[in-house]
């Protein structure tokens, strides 16, 4: 600790991601990242715009994205706002937005950086206790607050609620902003961007994407939040306060080019979608008891063998997975869905591991 730090450095305690091992030989399935590569489209693209124009600044409002965006759901660009990653666009979201007199209210258990936000900018929140079977229940998020935030699918749990829930809280909370953070929205869910299309769109409603999961551009950090213009107009008031340039010539031609190839997209998230039914079915067979998924990864336990010890019995076998120490759900791991190989390669190690104990 330096005696230089602020008085709000001090009190942080920082997100903590998934860790980037340098192994030699290593089944990485503990960050959700795609196990397939970007759309070829988005790869030429980002080459073509590897030239003597990275002098120059890229476009700050990022149009051509924006209208990208906004011609694949049906919307207006001024519905549309970019940036750096899907985290970087929930901490303008936190600040322009959830930072109000009375708390912000999203699940106990849920992605852990929402309370990190909360305690940089000074935010009070209330964690809503997920169900008996760690699904989100609408009805317990109470009125007045200063905002409702949580993923569909959540995470770590994977677990998703359909649309007409969140159409049903967004009647009942009418006051305050419902931030829905779609990150693995296309594993299996219903999206909420229809309810903003038409003249009908919702004033209070955000919802917030990511191109690092089905989009496989994880290295290239771009995300995007749609909603009402009022919304937009917000976040990009906070976006110009901090940083005008967010999204770089590379980010910006790759990410075009990823969100017109839908082919590319429905071909890789199919993909995953039957690794994970099966890797769910070979570890029923197991003995492990999985929630139901709607994303790009598997929230499991065995009732026989601690989460903790299993993680690091892979780990020793070079298979990185997630395990969290949190209440509840310490006897869990979360299994990013990988290639078919690597799933093999998992159970095989599992099943080596409890033969042994």
């Amino acid at each position: 600790m330096s005696r230089f730090w602020s008085p709000v450095i001090q009190t942080l305690t920082p997100y903590v991601p998934g860790e980037q091992p340098q192994m030699e030989r290593l089944v990485k399935l503990n960050t959700n990242e795609s196990p397939y590569g970007p759309s070829p489209k988005a790869l030429a693209a980002i080459s073509q715009q590897n030239n003597e124009d990275l002098r120059l600044y890229p476009d700050p409002e990022g149009a051509l994205l924006k209208k990208a965006i906004a011609d694949l759901h049906g919307l207006d660009p001024k519905q549309v706002f970019l940036g750096n990653g899907s985290d970087e666009v929930l901490a303008h979201v936190f600040l322009g937005l959830l930072k109000q007199e009375k708390p912000v209210q999203f699940p106990d258990i849920t992605y852990s950086f929402y309370p990190v936000y909360c305690k940089l900018f000074g935010i009070s929140y209330e964690a809503i206790p997920l169900g008996p079977q760690f699904e989100v229940q609408v009805g317990d998020f109470k009125t007045p607050n200063g905002g409702v935030i949580f993923p569909n699918p959540n995470a770590p749990t994977g677990r998703a609620i359909p649309r007409t829930d969140i159409e049903a809280l967004l009647r009942k909370n009418q006051d305050s902003v419902v931030v829905i953070d779609e990150a693995y929205v296309d594993y299996g869910t219903e999206s909420c961007i229809p309810l903003l299309c038409g003249p009908n769109c919702p004033e209070n409603l955000l919802v917030v994407h990511t191109l690092s999961k089905s989009r496989a551009l994880a290295g290239l950090r771009v995300g995007f939040a749609v909603g009402h213009p009022s919304l937009i107009e917000g976040l990009e008031r906070v976006k110009n306060s901090f940083n005008s340039y967010p999204l770089g010539r590379l980010a910006q031609a790759g990410a075009i080019a990823a969100i017109q190839d839908q082919a590319h997209l429905e071909t890789t998230t199919a993909k995953v979608i039957d690794t994970r039914e099966r890797l769910v079915s070979e570890l029923a067979s197991l003995g492990f008891e999985t929630l139901p998924s709607s994303a790009n990864f598997i929230f499991t336990r065995h009732p026989k063998h601690a989460g903790g010890k299993l993680y690091q019995a892979l780990r020793d076998r070079g298979i990185i997975v997630r395990h969290f120490k949190s209440p509840r759900i310490e006897e869990f791991l979360r299994i990013t869905i990988g290639t078919d190989e690597q799933s093999n390669e998992l159970v095989a190690a599992l099943k080596e591991i409890l033969a042994g104990t």
